[in-house]
C-alpha cells in the first residue's frame, strides 16, 4: 500500500484524531503567552507565532475545502492574510488571536462532520513540490495537513525560544 493511501473511514478518524491533538498542542503554545509576545518577530525570522497559527488554519481550508471545490470557513480576507508566502502585516489583535483560538476546533469540527457525511466528493490534484508528491484526493489532503501543521508546530516550538 502506497503511503498516502489510507482505506478506510476509520483510519482517517485516526488522522483527523491526530490532527486535534496537534491543535491541542498548539493551542496550549500559543495561550501561554501575551498578546505582544505572539506578535514579536525575532532577528532572522519571518513570522511570528500568530501568524503561524492562521496559516495553520486558513492551508487546512485550502488543502481540504478548497481543492474539493467547496466553501471554505473561514473568510477569503483571512486567506489572503496568512495564506503561503505571506507575512504578518502589522499587528495581531486580541481579537483576531481570540478568533484563530476558536477557528482551530471550529473549523476541525466541521470538518470531521463533513467527512463523515461524505461532502468531499470532487478533488483537484495538487502538486507538492517540496515532498515531490501530488495530493490527488480528499484522504492525501488530510493527511498532508497533518504533516503542514506538524512543521509549523516546529517552527512555533523555535520561535518560543526568541520570545
Amino acid at each position: 500500500m502506497h503511503l498516502w493511501e489510507i482505506p478506510t473511514f476509520s483510519s482517517m478518524k485516526h488522522v483527523l484524531s491526530l490532527n486535534r491533538s496537534s491543535r491541542n498542542a498548539v493551542l496550549h503554545l500559543v495561550s501561554a503567552y501575551s498578546i505582544e509576545q505572539l506578535n514579536h518577530i525575532p532577528p532572522g525570522f519571518s513570522n511570528n507565532l500568530a501568524w503561524n497559527l492562521g496559516h495553520i488554519i486558513v492551508t487546512q481550508q485550502g488543502l481540504v475545502y478548497g481543492l474539493s471545490g467547496l466553501p471554505t470557513l473561514v473568510s477569503k480576507e483571512m486567506i489572503d492574510r496568512y495564506k503561503k508566502g505571506t507575512r504578518p502585516e502589522g499587528f495581531i489583535g486580541e481579537d483576531e488571536i481570540r478568533e484563530m483560538k476558536r477557528l482551530l476546533f471550529a473549523t476541525l469540527d466541521q470538518t470531521e462532520r463533513d467527512y463523515a457525511e461524505g461532502r468531499f466528493v470532487h478533488f483537484t490534484e495538487f502538486p507538492i513540490a517540496t515532498v515531490g508528491h501530488v495530493l490527488q484526493n480528499i484522504d492525501d489532503a488530510l493527511l498532508f495537513n497533518d504533516y503542514h501543521e506538524g512543521i509549523h508546530f516546529g517552527m512555533m516550538l523555535h520561535l518560543r525560544k526568541f520570545i
